[in-house]
């Protein structure tokens, strides 16, 4: 008789030894304002998996955006290590797409144009250009308007281009800096359902950046809680429910209500804002 074969089982018990696609070790961030230091990331160490959806959620002023500055290479100069695929971050790279808060489309661009501007660097004929481009129309549902210009579109169909320029040169990590915070409930659910079943389609990694515990906890897969100035990890919490998740649903709302716990501590409330630092420009802040 032959032999059991338990080699699956053994492959089974070995640790994932899989390396992450993203990784920040020891990241920290200090301003200089007036000449005088200004500490805003403190040895922030994460790691992120192929195909992850992680958020970042804390109270204004604890580095969210500045964190997603440092990865999408848009500032290099901070302490510590960010890899991506194992490579030192040191720029801008086509590997990683970001979508702001505000759309930022240029006004005198259609919508195709606009999402154009995402294949900038992309070596592509005009006929490949063109079919990208009306690939990512269509997958953000905009069929009709390519021809629009932003003041003929609702603010939840411009931050659909802006979804869209983000995504069109097929990059492996989607950062998200609040992407949907200054829109209308409705339309914010929608896009959030809708960004699911990109991530869903495309196996993109996604790396969220919000102030809104709900959100976060409806859409990630670990949801990381900082503490402000200087921002550090104050706790990581496991959404460890499956997709499509009932919004309403007693599981989420226990999980929201952990994370806003987190954010708020024992009081229940957010801490006030920290003072401002006079002489930071604006656009340095961490919001």
């Amino acid at each position: 008789m032959n032999a059991f074969n338990t080699s699956h089982l053994q492959a089974a018990n070995q640790p994932d030894t899989t390396p992450p696609l993203v990784s920040f070790e020891g990241v920290g961030k200090v301003f200089t304002v007036d000449g005088q230091p200004f500490e805003a990331i403190r040895n922030f160490n994460l790691s992120i998996n192929q195909g992850e959806f992680i958020a970042i959620v804390g109270a204004s002023g604890c580095g969210k955006s500045t964190l997603l500055r440092l990865l999408v290479g848009l500032d290099t100069d901070y302490s510590g290590s960010i890899r991506v695929d194992g490579h030192t971050v040191s720029g801008i790279g086509g590997e990683r797409g970001i979508v702001f808060q505000e759309h930022r489309l240029f006004p005198w661009l259609t919508v195709e144009q606009n999402i154009a501007l995402g294949l900038v660097n992309e070596q592509l004929t005009q006929g490949e250009r063109a079919r990208r481009v009306h690939e990512f129309v269509l997958l953000v549902g905009l069929a009709g308007f390519e021809t629009a210009y932003p003041h003929q579109l609702s603010g939840g169909m411009a931050q659909r281009v802006a979804i869209a320029r983000g995504l069109v040169a097929s990059p492996r990590i989607l950062l998200l800096d609040e992407p949907f915070g200054a829109l209308d409930a409705l339309t914010r659910q929608q896009l959030q359902d809708e960004l699911l079943a990109i991530r869903e389609r495309a196996g993109i990694t996604t790396l969220l950046v919000t102030h809104d515990a709900e959100e976060a906890t409806y859409l990630a897969d670990r949801v990381v809680v900082l503490e402000p100035r200087p921002g550090r990890i104050k706790s990581v919490v496991e959404i460890d429910l499956p997709h499509p998740r009932l919004r309403t649903g007693v599981a989420l709302h226990g999980l929201r209500e952990k994370v806003l716990h987190q954010i708020t501590g024992d009081g229940g409330y957010l801490p006030p804002p920290v003072r401002r630092v006079e002489g930071l420009r604006p656009e340095l802040i961490a919001l």
